[in-house]
């Protein structure tokens, strides 16, 4: 099939590029349309407890504020008369925005103490803002944009949950620019080192461009059915370039090799695709069954993440596997123009590098190498034991960041915590007496502030205010009433968690749906972790049938499985040990929470893992057809590790760098999907393929291709074999040239 193909590639190479070059236009044109349909959010479980709470009060108008604006007195006192007469324009001003419900603060409410700051210079005005997320983003940024500022009375800035998540989606925009500006100048540079020619390093350019914006153009198909994450396209950034340049160096490389064993161009492009062809092509369908376990998953930010890298995937492939070779066949011998310095060693693959070497002193030792770093890689994820779960919060952004300075002010200088209040909805069978039980129930629990509901407010099991004119709010309808509850906890922490548990565990009257950012977070970790036992069960079984079906043995598979989960568990440990608890925190910027984003973990885990795969399938692809062709397991070995060694290097310190420029980000979950990806791919490249690959090879022996007799007949029926065609190199070579004469 690849031989075909690639005969069909040199045979019409300019029909080729020139439907490359309009698809890409076409991409580019609608691709970039995709901005427009990206929907913020997507943490949630739409099937969740949580988000049931949430929906019901949206339905009935009412619900726990996310906007909370801190004003601040000119004249250090809020209850001065024109701060009140200024405070009720204000208040005004927001309540005209569409979709802004609930508008209060301090002064309509009869100036409680908890929306005062404890000296007196500051009080609160809260809004609950209705929409879809992408609205509720977008009104209360309007809102934001137009109170937010000094004035003669009081100074406006805005905190709590929709100003944390506004200030996150613009910060990450300007990151994403910078992590670009940093990641392609860095990459061509890097390119050109590899390759020592400008016309080289710039092929794989070419097709990481060709790849982001058929992505764009996927991502564009895909939103206008579903919701897509803005998220997702710090990944069609990231594998665009970084996957175009693996794909792209195995390809021009194995084209360069070709050449310099004195094969003319038609032929050396045929022999390309016939067997660097055929790897990337496995490689790609690795990597996307990996990112493709995402889907199992109810959040749609996880899901995002599949769209966009089965996107970039399908399309690097396709241009790597079809437009680049037609590029090669047309430039032939001038791809290795405008050369800079000595000619690489990735080009020849001589069996005397630097990477042959390295292989053979680890086939002298495969035992203590083995041994001593499977140690290391287990002591260094050893911190993933102790891994604590959270969502992301105002912690997320850089310090300074006003929306993080005020949510903060707003926890410090109040004694009641009202921007993390949540609801607890009761939808039916609420009757007041029992109202006034429950809520008094609540109130009674630890580390509860208050309790308000439309039977009056509590604290510690005590009514402390009869109902007031804002208590009808929480009378939903006969029968269905809800309570905001103001906790005296963070949200993110082990204590919320408990608190909640508690409060849905209460032997309650009558039903109880509890919501907000704790709820959220519990619900969440719930449903990624009903799911992960089968998304990894997913990729498990794809990768396995993948490669048996690459290379027809059993031990291969299993073995590159074990490896990579033993690779990203070191990656986890290390991202555990920075970024939770701390260390490094001040060489790289960020404020330790104590907490992982929940969502990280498995989404780095299918990311890491393909990318894992990517590399194993080239080794693995060279040295299979170095023993198909010799049967000596050790000289297969040290080929392979000699012909691929650059290229895979070179590779993951290429990708690597595309992701470290998204862990120049100012948010804290960003910076560590940057560096937890660029370190997994350095670690797999580096360690995992450079020792301890080699070494379990050399210890199996000839029972690294070991299959029993019934599964070898599978493979003979269904698999591919990547040793190409049973006749040799040269052979094959001069039979293309012949079939290709007439292509002048």
């Amino acid at each position: 099939m690849f031989t075909s193909l690639g005969r069909q590639i040199v045979r019409r190479r300019r029909l080729v590029l020139v439907a490359s070059v309009t698809a890409l236009v076409v991409a580019a044109v609608l691709g970039t349309g995709v901005f427009s349909r990206l929907a913020g959010g997507g943490f949630d479980d739409p099937d969740a407890e949580s988000t049931r709470a949430d929906e019901l009060l949206a339905s009935y108008g009412v619900g726990s504020p996310q906007l909370v604006l801190l004003v601040d007195a000119v004249g250090g006192d809020v209850d001065a008369p024109e701060v009140a007469d200024a405070a009720a324009d204000l208040e005004a001003t927001i309540a005209s925005f569409e979709g802004v419900e609930g508008v209060a603060s301090y002064w309509s409410l009869g100036e409680p103490d908890g929306l005062r700051s404890e000296i007196g210079d500051a009080a609160i005005v809260v809004a609950t803002i209705f929409g879809t997320e992408d609205e509720q983003e977008e009104r209360a940024l309007e809102v934001i944009e137009a109170v937010e500022g000094e004035g003669p009375v009081f100074e406006v800035s805005a905190g709590g949950e929709a100003a944390v998540f506004n200030a996150i989606g613009e910060r990450l925009e300007s990151d994403l620019a910078l992590a670009e500006m940093i990641a392609i100048p860095l990459t061509l540079l890097l390119l050109v080192i590899v390759f020592r020619g400008i016309v080289a390093a710039l092929l794989p350019v070419a097709v990481g461009i060709m790849s982001i914006f058929g992505a764009f153009f996927v991502l564009w198909l895909v939103a206008g059915i579903t919701d897509v994450s803005v998220f997702s396209i710090n990944l069609v950034i990231a594998l665009g370039l970084g996957l175009a340049i693996d794909y792209s160096l195995f390809v021009v490389s194995r084209f360069r090799e070709e050449l310099a064993a004195g094969h003319d161009s038609d032929a050396a492009v045929v022999r390309t695709v016939e067997t660097a062809g055929r790897t990337v092509t496995f490689s790609a369908l690795t990597v996307g069954v990996s990112l493709a376990s995402l889907l199992v998953f109810p959040l749609y930010f996880l899901r995002s993440f599949a769209y966009a890298g089965i996107g970039v995937i399908l399309v690097a492939m396709a241009a790597s596997v079809v437009t680049l070779p037609a590029l090669l066949a047309v430039l032939g011998h001038r791809v290795n123009s405008w050369s800079v310095g000595r000619r690489s060693t990735t080009v020849t693959g001589t069996l005397d590098n630097f990477w042959a070497r390295a292989g053979r002193r680890v086939l002298a030792r495969p035992g203590v190498v083995a041994v001593s770093t499977i140690a290391v890689l287990v002591f260094v994820g050893l911190p993933f034991l102790s891994v604590e779960f959270g969502n992301p919060d105002a912690r997320s952004l850089p310090e300074g960041n006003e929306a993080r300075v005020t949510t903060e002010r707003l926890a410090s200088e109040f004694s009641s915590n009202e921007a993390d209040a949540f609801s607890v909805v009761v939808p039916q069978g609420a009757d007041l007496d029992a109202l006034d039980d429950y809520a008094a129930t609540v109130s009674a629990l630890g580390d509860i502030d208050r309790v308000d509901t439309a039977t009056g407010s509590y604290v510690d099991g005590v009514l402390v205010a009869e109902p007031g004119p804002a208590s009808g709010q929480y009378l939903l309808e006969p029968g269905a009433a809800w309570l905001s509850v103001v906790p005296d906890f963070v949200p993110m922490s082990s204590i919320g968690e408990d608190r909640i548990a508690e409060i849905r565990d209460l032997d309650a009257p009558f039903e109880t749906v509890v919501g907000g950012a704790t709820a959220q977070l519990i619900d969440t970790r719930s449903a990624i972790f009903a799911m992960a036992p089968i998304a990894a069960g997913w990729i498990a079984l794809a990768t396995f049938v993948l490669l048996f079906l690459m290379f027809g043995s059993v031990l291969v598979p299993l073995k590159a499985i074990v490896l990579n989960m033993l690779s990203l568990t070191a990656t986890f440990g290390a991202m555990v040990w920075i970024f939770q608890d701390g260390n490094l925190s001040g060489l790289l910027d960020f404020t330790a929470t104590g907490l992982t984003d929940v969502s990280m973990p498995i989404l780095m885990f299918a990311i890491a893992f393909g990318l894992s795969m990517d590399y194993e399938v080239f080794l693995l692809s060279r040295i299979k057809e170095e023993y198909d062709r010799t049967g000596d397991n050790d000289a297969a070995i040290v080929s392979g590790l000699a012909k691929t060694g650059s290229i895979v290097t070179a590779a993951a310190l290429v990708l690597s760098v595309t992701f470290f420029s998204f862990a120049t980000s100012g948010i804290t979950f960003m910076k560590l999907f940057g560096l937890g990806l660029g370190i997994a791919v350095l670690v797999d490249a580096f360690i995992v393929r450079a020792t301890l690959v080699p070494a379990l090879m050399k210890l199996a022996g000839d029972a690294n291709w070991w299959a029993p007799t019934w599964a070898r007949r599978i493979h003979e029926r269904f698999g591919i074999d990547e040793s190409g065609p049973s006749r040799d190199i040269a052979t094959d070579a001069r039979d293309d040239e012949r079939e290709l004469e007439p292509i002048g």
